[in-house]
């Protein structure tokens, strides 16, 4: 059995306010050991429950800021959890904690891949994202991971910011690149509810990216990064041959995940999806930190498909979708799509064509809408 497995670390030294996600602002000293002892056994009472056998075969620490969380503990985690001889194991990580010393201390510790959050080399815009990371240590952390022995590291950065555009957009892809990054993951900024940026929003003081300029900005972002041999694998991810996440390449290729922490969301080999609840001190107090579950059931099991699947350049298999499910999108819909130039003429898999990329939302909507019973 294929599968991966998913820590979420919550802690960061702030909470940005574009973000969106599940985070403590560590004021503290966190509970690391305990928070480490939660997870382990979070991870073997959910391979029980769920069905999954043998060692994952990826393991991806997010945030949250997983940089965070002292070497040592770190070490210790990943020496308690069962992987594959040749695992691929990720950690996000921020510009600040790559020192060389940390460094070397996670990849002795096991890690072997580096996600890193630069989000922007714009010193004014990284200003106006809360970034705790100065563009010189950003820089900095770039070239230690170039330097380092990783199997593989990624680059994020963060499009379609406030005020930004085409020739700023353009300036932050080259000075990226000038590091030479083998992986790079680009994310439209778009305003989450509860943050920071929301609240700007409501006051007048923020508003979102006009949808004719985003897409100039990604077509912007696949030409710059194709030329220079970064090519697209997925909706917002790019990569040089041979240095695609793994990991990530499970949530696409429908292939079961064991998310484990609070907040994480899984996918059992059993068809049970979950989510925990979102409070570390509430994960930590208890035996089962399940907020929500849901058991197999078809026609939901076909959106997520479609959800997860259309973000990858293979798309969907037909085939695949329908044993599952009895499922199948309907292929009126399917050729308007194709002869609009949204989807990609095949005549066993659903893939989104490069006009269908920035819209991507927008044509798997219409293919979930148009789900039906497939015929005897």
């Amino acid at each position: 059995m294929t599968w991966g497995l998913y820590l979420h670390v919550p802690w960061c030294a702030m909470h940005c306010p574009y973000c969106g996600f599940y985070v403590e602002v560590e004021r503290e000293r966190a509970p690391w050991e305990a928070f480490a002892d939660g997870l382990v056994a979070e991870v073997a009472w959910r391979k029980a429950r769920h069905g999954f056998t043998g060692a994952p075969s990826t393991i991806y620490l997010g945030g949250g800021t997983p940089s965070r969380m002292p070497v040592q503990v770190l070490a210790d985690l990943l020496a308690r959890l069962e992987t594959t001889d040749d695992a691929e194991i990720t950690i996000e990580a921020n510009p600040e904690d790559v020192s060389e010393r940390w460094l070397r201390d996670a990849q002795a510790a096991g890690v072997n891949r580096v996600s890193l959050g630069v989000q922007t080399l714009d010193g004014s815009h990284a200003k106006r994202l809360g970034r705790a990371a100065s563009v010189r240590q950003a820089t900095e952390a770039m070239q230690r991971l170039g330097a380092s022995t990783l199997r593989s590291w990624s680059s994020d950065l963060i499009f379609a910011l406030p005020d930004q555009d085409l020739a700023a957009l353009r300036a932050d892809l080259e000075a990226m690149l000038a590091f030479n990054p083998p992986h790079v993951s680009i994310y439209g900024l778009t305003i989450e509810p509860d943050t920071g940026f929301e609240r700007l929003q409501q006051q007048g003081r923020l508003t979102e990216t006009d949808p004719d300029v985003w897409r100039s900005m990604y077509d912007t972002v696949v030409d710059v990064l194709g030329t220079a041999g970064i090519h697209r694998y997925e909706v917002s991810n790019f990569a040089r041959p041979g240095h695609e996440s793994a990991h990530n390449r499970l949530y696409w290729t429908d292939q079961p995940y064991l998310g484990a922490g609070p907040s994480a969301h899984g996918y059992g080999p059993d068809g049970t999806r979950w989510m925990n609840v979102a409070d570390v001190h509430a994960y930590l107090s208890s035996g089962d930190p399940t907020l929500h579950e849901e058991p197999f059931e078809a026609s939901r099991y076909a959106s997520d498909l479609l959800i997860a699947g259309m973000r990858g350049v293979e798309g969907v298999p037909l085939a695949h979708l329908t044993a599952r499910t009895g499922l199948a999108p309907d292929p009126t819909i399917i050729a308007q799509l194709t002869g609009a130039g949204l989807l990609r003429p095949h005549p066993h898999r659903l893939a989104l064509s490069d006009q269908g990329f920035p819209i991507s939302d927008a044509v798997v909507r219409a293919l979930i809408e148009s789900l039906g019973p497939t015929r005897p």
